[in-house]
């Protein structure tokens, strides 16, 4: 007999290379326009003084290979490649070593966006909580060790049917993922099962029923989506 009213949600979580148990996902931190050419072309400038986020529910986490019905309430449904990162052990106001320590592994992330109604927010100066945090939209491909992956100038791309739409290097982010944990660690105590995904590069677009989405960051496992019928 469960100990709650009802049957509690299942825990999502990202396999992780050399692991046998994978890692459960406790809060999902996105950073926003961390490329200046995606922000460019979203009409806006880098806000270089800070980093900044928003969040996604750590229930609309899916595994990459799967795939996701076109969402409700949008007729303008974006991809997003991404690098995540998870936390592996806790810190608050940490330094720069101590964030890079923090970091326990990377992965391909896709943070799917629901565009029409971001920009409602964005023109009523509303929150962006109907374009951002919508089902299925936050993809995880396995994750791989911070121990043998290092973040450099490696290719980040995307693909949909087959055609590149995105293609930058992750030395094009204005943040790094160390500078991101020194940050968010000064208004958050962050702890094994955060994952933040650390912004796209330029080329976002829309996607349709029927539409394979494929990506990849050298040396990191690749991610892909297929986006199904509406429900």
């Amino acid at each position: 007999m469960s100990d709650f009213l009802f049957e509690a949600p299942e825990v999502k979580s990202i396999p992780v290379h050399g692991e046998d148990k994978p890692y459960p996902i406790h809060r999902i931190f996105c950073v926003g326009r961390n490329y200046a050419a995606h922000a460019a072309e979203m009409g806006a400038e880098v806000d270089r003084e800070a980093p900044w986020y928003f969040t996604k529910a750590a229930a609309h986490a899916v595994a990459s290979g799967t795939t996701q019905p076109y969402p409700p309430g949008t007729e303008n449904y974006h991809y997003e490649m991404e690098l995540a990162f998870a936390i592996g052990q806790p810190v608050f106001r940490a330094s720069r070593d101590e964030a890079a320590a923090a970091i326990y592994a990377y992965g391909c992330a896709l943070d799917m966006t629901r565009r029409d109604r971001q920009q409602d927010g964005k023109d009523h100066r509303r929150p962006w909580d109907l374009g951002k945090d919508v089902e299925g939209a936050a993809v995880f491909a396995p994750m791989t060790k911070a121990g043998t992956f290092a973040v450099a100038g490696q290719r980040i791309h995307l693909e949909v049917n087959g055609v590149v739409k995105q293609d930058a290097t992750l030395s094009e982010m204005v943040w790094s993922c160390e500078e991101v944990v020194e940050h968010l660690s000064r208004y958050y105590h962050l702890r094994p099962g955060d994952v933040i995904m650390t912004g796209t590069p330029a080329g976002v677009g829309p996607v349709v029923a029927g539409d394979e989405i494929t990506g990849g960051i050298d040396g990191l496992a690749p991610i892909s989506v297929t986006i199904g019928a509406a429900d």
